[in-house]
């Protein structure tokens, strides 16, 4: 068997392409010859200044229709979503459900707009809808509601780095007033302090109404730092705005003893009849595989444990016009299932990151303002059914999946749904 210097002897041969190491090297120096011109960047949308970007980079006028999809006249529509346009990205989007919620928020049946380009996983979302809609539908709550911003500060000596906290402290409710001129939807709640040697972490939290709320928070902490430079007796060497503390689009541990987002959980109990016509296996069968599949994520490091929330959020995000870099933050959390006394099953999800808004952001743009319509989660009011019907979402393909692996399923739906449409095998 192969050990580590033997597969890195292979790995060096094959980057050389049997060169040396010398004309290696010689390809990865700076080369400042012919630089190509870089056209200046630009916010503005329109045609016009898409077909400027196309004849820079050479373009071939046959492919000029598929960038636009079809949306010559409404490219402007863009307009503060996008810099540099080119066109637009066309995904194709499928649909889950209907997926009954029983939540504080959302309450109802919903249909699930899915945008995505892998096979199976529409499908496997949409058996976990019906399944839950079977069941009369799952439970969903927010439990805590916060979104984050941490600036920085550094100063000669960690007692001037106490003397900014005492006095950002004592001056808390004033900065109320402070985020309030930037903002009539955003509230400031609370902050943390933390000293690290002469440095100073303030993590100031929100809540952002119905907009996820990234810039929204951004701009409110700038101007709690304006106000604070302005006034604290106390200056710094050196201030940012975020001190990468507060979690924004990684997926951390802080997230589990807070909230970033929506914290947000959902549950159902489902009887061995349902589970045997829907999913094809047993409560026990299913609960053995989630036993191994935890102990797995823990030996891998994962943060929480659960099989695709990805998935779903990444598809459900690019549908209805949120951030999708926030999956990163938004797919930690915990999978619980347990066999019922009498044969059943208790699954449930918790998520402590779920970064969704109904105004703001993409969340206007023609087609995903479409797509949450069809959800009925347009606009104001709407922000924390959204996040509940995700979690069911989550759920349901948290069913979908354990149950395919723990019954052997799952290589046998990919291969039918993906693999043997697109490359079929000879007979």
């Amino acid at each position: 068997m192969s050990g580590k210097r033997e597969l890195t002897q292979n790995h060096v041969a094959q980057m050389l392409a049997g060169g040396s190491v010398e004309e290696a090297a010689a390809r990865l120096r700076p080369d400042f010859t012919n630089l190509p011109h870089v056209p200046a960047g630009s916010a503005g949308v329109s045609l016009e200044r898409a077909m400027t970007w196309w004849a820079e980079a050479g373009v071939a006028p046959e492919i000029h229709d598929v960038l636009l999809g079809g949306a010559a006249d409404d490219l402007s529509r863009y307009e503060g979503n996008i810099e540099n346009a080119i066109g637009l990205l066309r995904v194709p989007l499928g649909v889950a459900g209907p997926l009954r919620v029983n939540g504080l928020a959302a309450h109802g049946d919903y249909w699930i707009p899915l945008a995505t380009t892998e096979a199976a996983l529409v499908a496997s979302y949409h058996r976990g809808c019906r399944l839950l809609t079977a069941a009369g539908g799952c439970s969903a709550m927010v439990l805590n509601e916060s979104l984050s911003r941490a600036p920085g500060f550094v100063f000669d000596t960690a007692v001037e780095a106490g003397r900014l906290v005492v006095w950002v402290l004592e001056h808390f409710d004033e900065f109320h007033a402070v985020v309030a001129a930037t903002t009539a939807h955003g509230r400031l709640i609370d902050v943390g302090c933390t000293i690290e040697g002469n440095h100073v972490y303030l993590n100031f939290e929100f809540t952002t109404g119905d907009a996820s709320g990234q810039n929204m928070v951004t701009l409110a902490s700038q101007a709690i730092c304006d106000d604070i430079l302005a006034r604290c007796p106390v200056v710094p060497l050196r201030w940012y705005v975020e001190s990468n503390l507060s979690g924004d689009k990684k997926a951390c541990a802080r997230s589990f003893t807070s909230a970033r987002g929506k914290k947000v959980t959902a549950e159902v109990r489902l009887s061995a009849l349902l589970i045997e016509k829907h999913l094809h296996t047993t409560a026990r069968a299913m609960v053995d595989y989630w036993r191994m599949s935890a102990i797995g994520g823990v030996l891998s490091g994962t943060l929480g444990i659960q099989g695709q929330f990805a998935n779903g959020l990444a598809a459900l995000y690019l549908a209805t016009g949120q951030d999708a870099a926030c999956v990163a933050e938004s797919a930690t959390g915990v999978t619980r299932f347990e066999e019922t006394a009498d044969g059943g099953l208790y699954a449930a999800v918790t998520l402590p990151g779920i970064m969704v808004g109904t105004v703001g952001g993409g969340t206007g743009l023609p087609t995903q303002r479409a797509c949450l319509e069809l959800m009925g989660l347009a606009g104001p009011g709407k922000a924390r059914a959204l996040a509940e019907v995700c979690a069911g979402l989550l759920l349901g393909g948290e069913l979908s999946i354990t149950a395919a692996l723990s019954a052997g399923h799952f290589a046998r739906a990919h291969h039918k749904l993906a693999r043997q449409r697109q490359h079929p095998e000879p007979h």
